[in-house]
């Protein structure tokens, strides 16, 4: 029997941002009707989570609510905007322990572990390997690839490995970095996963296998930044990837783009996140 996933992204749900909420309740209606096994938030659940007091709190709850109200098995991973950026590459807003810690206490833990028939389900929190808590993140990624036995490995990530080839250098907003790259990297060579499942650019793209690793980035629900205003490296679209895990490894997916999804250009929202800055070549 397969088992399927719905992996969703960026959801960025806040009682502030109704539009974004309209784009949740659509999906809502849609997966209720299809019934996936599991559904997988890869990150930027809430809208301003980063932020401390009592915005942080409300919106990182509303978007807990949300997702209990589906009806159906889900996990979540923390994006930039619910415990903060990579410290590295940020002045303002870095991830640390009492964002984290805020983000445990609404959603449980910021990193996940799930086996089902065939496989092992690994989600980690990729906005803290600039932080003290580095370590602890990657001694759980070393238990759960050692605990894998025969079960292939799926591997879930709110910023992708890497943008183009896993030998990039630079820090960069959009990559896990590269230090805590090659440390990853370094883990899963005995352990390879079928594949990489991430979200973070708001693009869907099947970028293929990049150092014997498959590739794959879930478009945001809530919306997607204009080409005024970002890089189109993918499909910018609304909507999410559907896995289906089959008991003997194999591993099919695709892209659904439910009914109902509208397709909000942030960039045209200024009043969410401010004015977006054009891009230039």
């Amino acid at each position: 029997m397969t088992f399927r996933i719905a992996q969703i992204s960026d959801t960025h749900l806040s009682p502030a941002h109704p539009a974004f909420t309209a784009n949740f309740d659509a999906l809502t209606t849609h997966l209720r009707a299809t019934r996936p096994d599991l559904v997988v938030n890869t990150g930027d659940v809430s809208a301003h989570g980063e932020l401390g007091g009592e915005e942080a709190e409300r919106d990182l709850r509303f978007a807990r609510d949300r997702h209990a109200a589906l009806g159906l098995d889900w996990l979540a991973l923390p994006g930039n905007h619910d415990v903060g950026n990579d410290p590295a590459v940020t002045e303002r807003n870095g991830a640390d322990r009492d964002r984290v810690a805020r983000w445990n206490s609404v959603f449980g833990a910021d990193r996940f572990l799930r086996d089902v028939p065939g496989w092992r389900l690994i989600g980690l929190d990729s906005l803290i390997t600039a932080t003290d808590m580095a370590e602890e993140q990657f001694g759980f990624l070393a238990d759960a690839l050692a605990g894998a036995g025969p079960r292939r490995v799926a591997l879930f990530l709110h910023k992708p490995l890497c943008e183009e080839a896993m030998s990039e250098a630079a820090l960069t907003y959009w990559a896990v970095l590269p230090e805590a790259r090659h440390r990853m990297l370094s883990l899963l060579e005995r352990t390879p996963p079928a594949f990489v499942a991430s979200g973070h650019v708001h693009q869907w793209r099947d970028r293929g296998v990049s150092q014997g690793l498959c590739q794959i980035w879930a478009p945001s629900v809530a919306f997607h930044v204009g080409d005024t205003w970002q890089h189109r490296v993918g499909e910018k679209c609304q909507g999410y990837v559907e896995h289906t895990l089959h008991p003997d490894g194999r591993h099919d997916y695709r892209l659904v783009e439910p009914e109902g999804l509208i397709r909000n250009d942030i960039g045209l929202m200024p009043e969410v996140y401010g004015p977006q800055t054009p891009v230039t070549d």
